[in-house]
């Protein structure tokens, strides 16, 4: 059975993912451009004794865009302040946050995108000239208040680049940075960090496997080494290559990291359809998706490992998918 420690299984009971986050910008795996740049941007202004300039960070989710804010709130040791876009409804919330912050503090707004229009509006002079334009009553009595903001630096975060307004966009002086998906041998490291972290130790070719089906993604990764020591744990076993490879199965993962609506799209493809091409309307109706979910969820994986083209005649299968799913 794995070996655990008691302290971290009371710490993880709540709060697992962010337990598994690192500590240092030293134990942060992969991201290595991005790191190189946010050392001298974080390193030039504590040398200034001033926040750091607005940073945007976007990329697919599960990539490390949240572990990042808190490693740089972390390395300049500044209180961090977490929302989200969804969550500032009105513009009297986004006063409400800073208006509350401390000089120096770190503001993460996450998924910044959905910050609707009149938001924004408020956001510009705070994000440019620290100052907050809040307008009292309504009509010809209405009046514009002006507060001055302590200095602060903005973090935010987007898996949705394209839909952020241009001239928001633009207020990230302090750089816009693209995560890019990882390596087989970085996740594997991040495997084995994570399993360190929680108490318990996995073999190379173990934490390889799990890399090899992560999707390139740490967060989908940690999720993986999590089931596969709750495996282990149920069946009085060590975690190794076969407890890997029979948890996955539970969760019907196969070693190309498809789940089952992966497979299903392929399947239907290849054996419905010769290969395609094929309209997506016509895949969603045969397989029982939607159109979007298809588009947006799971077709992006596909093209990337290879398994699918999109083409003017519509979806087709490679020669890859055709020889993994023809019957």
């Amino acid at each position: 059975m794995p070996k655990t420690d008691p302290i971290i299984e009371i710490q993880e009971t709540r709060h697992l993912d962010s337990t598994l986050r690192p500590e240092k910008f030293n134990d942060y795996i992969g991201q290595e451009v991005i790191k190189k740049n946010l050392n001298i941007l974080l390193t030039a202004a504590k040398e200034r004794n001033a926040p750091p300039e607005h940073i945007l960070l976007y990329g697919p989710p599960g990539l490390g865009k949240t572990t990042l804010a808190h490693l740089i709130a972390k390395e300049l040791n500044a209180n961090l302040k977490l929302s989200s876009g969804p969550a500032i409804m009105k513009v009297g919330d986004l006063a409400a946050i800073l208006t509350n912050l401390s000089p120096g503090d770190i503001l993460f707004i996450d998924e910044i995108h959905r910050l609707n229009k009149m938001i924004e509006e408020v956001l510009y002079p705070a994000m440019e000239s620290g100052k907050l334009d809040i307008i009292i009553g309504k009509g010809p009595s209405a009046r514009t208040i002006q507060l001055d903001l302590p200095p602060f630096t903005l973090i935010g975060a987007t898996t949705r680049i394209s839909l952020l307004s241009s001239p928001l966009r633009s207020r990230f002086s302090g750089g816009v940075y693209r995560l890019q998906y990882y390596t087989e041998d970085e996740i594997s490291t991040i495997v084995k960090n994570s399993a360190k972290i929680l108490g318990t130790i996995i073999p190379h070719d173990a934490s390889l496997e799990i890399a090899k089906r992560s999707r390139f993604t740490p967060r989908i990764a940690n999720y993986y080494l999590k089931r596969a020591r709750d495996y282990a744990q149920v069946h009085k076993a060590e975690i190794d290559k076969d407890v890997v490879d029979l948890s996955l199965k539970l969760l019907e993962i196969d070693e190309f990291g498809l789940g089952v609506a992966e497979r299903m799209i392929l399947e239907a493809l290849v054996n419905m359809f010769n290969g395609g091409p094929i309209g997506l309307n016509t895949l969603a109706a045969a397989t029982g998706e939607e159109e979007a979910t298809i588009e947006d969820v799971t077709e992006p994986y596909l093209i990337q490992i290879g398994m699918l083209e999109r083409t003017p005649r519509g979806r087709k299968a490679t020669e890859k998918a055709v020889r993994h799913f023809k019957k």
